[in-house]
């Protein structure tokens, strides 16, 4: 065992620390400039798509698929996890408040990239079983033919289901069950077990029921995390000047100002941040396209454009409350790392009662994280194996939900990054190839024509 566990550190430290730092960030900027920024110039327009059609109980979704702003509930649900929590807690705590600034870098480009992803996935979605459905193996297959395009295809479902579906639901089970420890006391085991007999219930209802849970559960827990941090802001107002200052600064001379990190430097602030933030929106991982291309919009590039502002949300909004609370209340001085440094910074305002809010943000933010990213497993189950697979898989995830709250999930949890990392090669391959398409796409919609591209135009 502990010869895998140092393969799979190795593996995951050239992965995260050198290669995806490059390539996602690499294609970030390639779909910025080929797009001409979009992120910037259609911000306006994402806001009001999304902002402007909140409904906590919209259409209820179907065959033909979802309401654009259920897919991106979905979306969001898997985007914001614990890593939001502990992820960026971490990234400070190791590589200092300057980590942030790179979070916000990454999640600028990655928002180019997840325009191209929902459009792309939109473009290519299809019918299966007389049921809407697509993602990154159908935009792979469509651009490659043959043996190669099976191939990509096949390994990226089978590292998105491992990465996803199970190993990665154990450590979101793993977060709850230990902070509901922490909080209350309960035995995690129980924990477990409520969670998994929840998501069963919502598994057992198909897309339906996941659009019905998310379109609730995201905006809800997105506004009372926010609220929380700011009521921490609040009472250290006169700390956020330095707060910004500190990230800013130590972006690029960690060692500048009191209360940076000992041992940090550039160069793992920017490894750190860039792989936190890319990790926690998850732009050009491929796991969001699936919600995205369940969308009832009239043009690809109308859920393109609301999918960017899933990676705002993510990063700009929650991500960032995380940094603030931490940094503004010098909770970094106590040494601790992860969700137990968020848990010292709201502690320090809520008193105890602040491990108890920490603990009912980790069961929204990782419950609905175990929804979406069974949902993502689901549609490469349906591919691999067909429907009849799906009640087997289904069964599968709560079996692991249940383990996980119980376990030690490190080399779970590593093993979950490496699976991860994977499957980010595969589909960027598959967006790079059709970059012309999301292009072409662009051009059209924004003159105003919505119809489709013809089979000579998709190459």
């Amino acid at each position: 065992m502990e010869v895998i566990a140092n393969i799979v550190k190795v593996v995951n430290g050239f992965l995260w620390d050198f290669a995806l730092l490059f390539l996602l960030c690499g294609t970030g900027i390639y779909f910025t400039v080929r797009l001409r920024f979009v992120q910037v110039r259609k911000f306006k327009q994402g806001m009001k798509a999304v902002f402007g059609n909140i409904k906590l109980r919209g259409d209820k979704a179907n065959e033909d698929g979802m309401s654009s702003f259920q897919s991106l509930a979905t979306a969001v649900a898997a985007q914001v996890g614990t890593g939001n929590i502990a992820g960026a807690a971490t990234a400070i705590a190791s590589g200092g408040p300057g980590a942030i600034l790179w979070m916000w870098v990454s999640a600028f480009f990655g928002m180019a990239t997840i325009y191209s992803e929902a459009t792309l996935a939109q473009q290519f979605k299809t019918r299966v079983d007389g049921e809407i459905t697509g993602g990154p193996v159908y935009y792979i297959k469509a651009k490659f033919k043959g043996k190669f395009g099976k191939f990509l295809a096949g390994f990226f479902s089978v590292a998105i289901i491992l990465a996803l579906g199970f190993m990665g639901n154990m450590v979101q089970s793993n977060s709850i069950g230990d902070a509901f420890y922490i909080a209350f006391g309960i035995n995690p085991l129980i924990v477990g077990i409520c969670v998994a007999a929840i998501a069963a219930f919502i598994f057992i209802g198909g897309a339906k029921r996941i659009a019905s849970v998310t379109e609730k559960i995201v905006p809800i827990m997105a506004v009372l995390y926010v609220l929380g941090s700011l009521a921490v802001l609040a009472v250290n107002w006169r700390n956020i000047g330095n707060a910004f200052a500190q990230i800013f600064v130590l972006a690029f001379n960690p060692q500048a100002m009191a209360g940076g990190v000992i041992g940090a430097t550039v160069q793992k602030a920017v490894r750190l941040g860039v792989a936190r933030g890319l990790f926690s929106n998850e732009a050009g991982m491929g796991s969001t396209p699936h919600a995205h291309a369940m969308a009832k919009v009239k043009h690809p590039c109308e859920q393109g454009v609301v999918a960017m502002i899933g990676v705002f949300i993510d990063t700009f909004i929650v991500l960032t409350m995380t940094a603030l609370v931490i940094i503004s209340t010098g909770a970094l001085s106590t040494g601790a790392t992860g969700a137990a440094l968020a848990q010292n910074a709201f502690n320090s305002v809520f008193g105890s009662a602040g491990n108890i809010f920490i603990a009912i943000c980790m069961l929204f933010f990782a419950f609905s994280t175990i929804v979406g990213w069974y949902f993502f497993g689901e549609v490469n189950v349906k591919y691999l194996f067909g429907k009849k697979a799906v009640k087997f898989y289904s069964l599968l995830v709560i079996v692991f939900v249940i383990l996980g709250s119980m376990m030690k999930v490190s080399l779970v949890w590593d093993m979950s990054d490496m699976f991860n990392a994977l499957m980010v090669i595969p589909n960027l391959i598959g967006v790079l190839a059709l970059s012309g398409v999301v292009v072409k796409l662009n051009k059209r919609y924004e003159s105003g024509n919505l119809e489709p591209l013809e089979l000579e135009d998709k190459k």
